[in-house]
């Protein structure tokens, strides 16, 4: 058979002796589809194919995102000023129904102060804390406490219950003036029952009184006037920090803590101090009498104890709240006169005071200070 129509037959190209057709090998790494630079190498953003305006394109883009977290950022902000702004008025609509509240209560609901036992007791009138025109011991409410409680018949007595360190000379001179003027009425004894502390100007009160108890280790005294400041002069120059006072009167920023002091200044300063202490001295010698010990140094400024005081004659006798009632009544009983402070205004204290003590001020406007340090 010819190999024509072997391959008509077969329909297959002829094997050559390795045993392999040449057009039946198929090599797929070199006969493959062809593959193109182009296509082998991924195009990147922003590479050689992009024109110039779909670059332009792409920065919009970006500067359009870029204002939308500007835009954001501002909604965001706006948002929490707007809840603090919330916040604070609900609280001060907070304050005022409290206030509101208080006032409807104390007008309508609180008892009112002439309900009082018809039994005997004593009339107590609290003296307690820093006494200044601006907290609960001021002159304002311990006075009307005494009025208070000198006029109701089923009093047996009057008790100034005082634990303060002094303070301000005016208020404590107003408080002593109207326990003198009760004391000279003669109707009922007052007594000031000292607890942990009756010194400076809560001495001064407790010296206006009939008779003054204490406790052997209470602290009793102080007789003596005080003011304290700060000179800054060094330090303002080594900051480099300019001082600008400008007064109408030579002397009127005398006692600035920013300039030194003058001695003359400080002559006139020690002379107002002398006569604030003259006070002090003739107004307890005029309420203890006799009672006083002629030792000069009860008007040093020293404190003493107790049972020191009883030996110096600024005390009458070593007792308790306790024993006073029930040598007094019988009983240990008593009944509080002291005006009570309004809820609010006593949250407003305690907020100012708190504030006061962070800042590291003095809450008593007076310079000059009948209190123990």
């Amino acid at each position: 058979m010819s190999d024509e129509q072997q391959r008509g037959e077969d329909g297959k190209e002829p094997t050559s002796r390795g045993g392999e057709s040449q057009q039946s090998v198929h090599d797929r790494w070199t006969q493959g589809p062809d593959v193109s630079t182009q296509a082998q190498e991924p195009s990147l953003p922003g590479g050689q194919d992009d024109d110039a305006e779909i670059l332009r394109e792409r920065q919009r883009l970006a500067q359009l995102e870029m204002m939308d977290r500007w835009i954001g950022g501002v909604l965001t902000e706006q948002r929490r000023s707007r809840r603090w702004k919330l916040f604070f008025r609900l609280l001060l609509l907070a304050l005022v129904l409290v206030s509101i509240t208080t006032t409807l209560y104390r007008v309508f609901l609180a008892e009112p102060a002439a309900s009082v036992p018809a039994r005997q007791h004593l009339a107590l009138v609290e003296v307690y804390g820093v006494i200044a025109s601006d907290s609960p011991a001021n002159a304002e409410r311990i006075i009307q406490g005494l009025n208070r409680a000198w006029e109701s018949q089923s009093a047996s007595a009057v008790v100034l219950h005082i634990d303060s360190p002094g303070g301000s000379p005016v208020q404590s001179q107003r408080i002593y003036s109207e326990i003198m003027r009760l004391r000279e009425q003669g109707d009922k004894p007052i007594i000031a029952v000292i607890e942990d502390i009756g010194a400076s100007g809560a001495y001064y009160i407790a010296a206006a009184a009939d008779e003054i108890v204490a406790s052997p280790a209470s602290l009793v005294g102080s007789i003596g006037v005080i003011y304290a400041g700060f000179g800054f002069q060094e330090a303002i120059d080594e900051l480099g920090v300019e001082r600008r006072v400008m007064t109408a009167g030579e002397n009127k920023a005398f006692l600035d803590p920013f300039q030194p002091l003058d001695e003359e200044v400080a002559r006139f300063w020690q002379g107002v101090l002398t006569q604030t202490h003259e006070q002090f001295i003739s107004d307890v010698q005029a309420g203890r009498g006799d009672r006083l010990s002629d030792r000069p140094e009860i008007f040093s400024g020293l404190i003493w104890s107790g049972e020191q005081a009883l030996g110096l004659g600024l005390v009458d006798q070593l007792a308790s709240l306790e024993q006073v009632a029930r040598a007094q009544v019988g009983e240990a009983t008593w009944e509080d006169y002291t005006p009570r402070l309004d809820p609010f205004e006593r949250l407003t204290r305690r907020f100012t005071q708190a504030a006061a003590e962070v800042l590291g001020l003095h809450s008593s406007h007076a310079p000059i200070k009948f209190q123990a340090q």
